[in-house]
């Protein structure tokens, strides 16, 4: 059970609209806290997107996120997980990026997250742009590779833009595999879709092994099948997950970036996240979201309540 310190507030004691938000009503407990070698999973803030290629705002994402998840409450409505009561969740607050200098916004971030693994606590990021991934990843998997689930219309294993800019929301994942953070044939990415510069990232991953899964074949098998291969791929080894809010149709997530129609449900954007309990999930992240393209506020709303998909099954009980 979990310490009752970590509780988050409930809205039959305090209503959703008033007090100072954090992840779910989660309490603060920065790495200073007298409280943080408690904590087990945290949920931090990237609010970065010096990665973003085109249309920025991502930076603004985890201020939404956290407002929008005011609405999640205690209980997972089908597997009757509840979250908190597993395990000592906190709000870890926001990484300070450097806005001027992306470089040093990744040793940061990186930092960040090696500090995180040293004390043993599982991250669960907002992000910020897709790039955010990579240093997560340099600080979590800097011991052993780890697979990788990753839904998004985009395989962001793009060599680099723009002359050689390697560094991009569009390269996380290749710059990872080739610094040995991820397993390529451990590695599965959802829901690829859209039209391309070309087949550049995709032969790579191909070549890699990575296993790619485009919208067509995922609407085909449906939801069950695709998320039984992807943990087939992942298997009982340490697994990380990326979710690019861009994955789902922006009719129900318009506020994101690179937006792709043709994509999932919000229905369907929650089940995929069902399937990952029982994994050893090591973390997870999700990315992309972007307010100034969310005008009711749906999308950040979407994302919360991803957020508690991936809490809920990486809190659920063995099978």
């Amino acid at each position: 059970m979990a310490d009752p310190f970590f509780a988050p507030v409930s809205g039959f004691d305090l209503p959703r609209f008033a007090g100072v938000p954090t992840f779910m009503r989660l309490p603060n407990v920065p790495p200073d806290h007298p409280r943080f070698a408690d904590v087990e999973i945290g949920l931090i803030g990237a609010p970065w997107d010096g990665g973003t290629t085109n249309r920025p705002g991502a930076r603004h994402g985890p201020r939404q996120v956290r407002d929008a998840s005011t609405m999640i409450r205690a209980e997972h409505p089908v597997t009757g997980v509840r979250p908190f009561e597993t395990a000592n969740c906190a709000d870890l607050g926001d990484i300070g990026p450097n806005p001027a200098n992306l470089q040093d916004s990744l040793d940061r971030f990186a930092r960040f997250f090696t500090d995180l693994r040293a004390a043993d606590v599982k991250p669960v990021t907002v992000g910020g742009d897709h790039l955010t991934t990579l240093p997560v990843l340099r600080g979590i998997a800097a011991d052993e590779p780890l697979g990788l689930i990753h839904f998004d219309s985009h395989t962001d294993f793009y060599h680099s833009y723009f002359d050689g800019e390697m560094h991009t929301h569009g390269t996380p994942f290749r710059r990872a595999v080739e610094e040995g953070l991820l397993d390529p044939k451990r590695i599965v990415q959802i829901g690829l879709r859209g039209t391309m510069y070309d087949r550049e990232d995709m032969d790579f991953a191909e070549a890699a092994g990575v296993r790619l899964i485009k919208i067509e074949e995922f609407f085909a098998r449906g939801v069950d099948d695709v998320m039984a291969e992807a943990r087939e791929i992942a298997g009982a080894r340490p697994v990380y997950v990326s979710y690019d809010i861009d994955f789902v149709d922006p009719a129900f997530a318009p506020g994101t970036g690179t937006p792709e129609v043709g994509g999932p449900n919000s229905f369907q954007a929650l089940g995929v996240c069902r399937h990952l309990a029982g994994l050893d999930v090591r973390g997870a992240d999700l990315v992309e979201v972007s307010p100034p393209f969310d005008q009711t506020g749906g999308t950040a709303f979407l994302a919360a309540s991803i957020l508690f998909e991936i809490l809920a099954a990486m809190t659920a009980p063995s099978a």
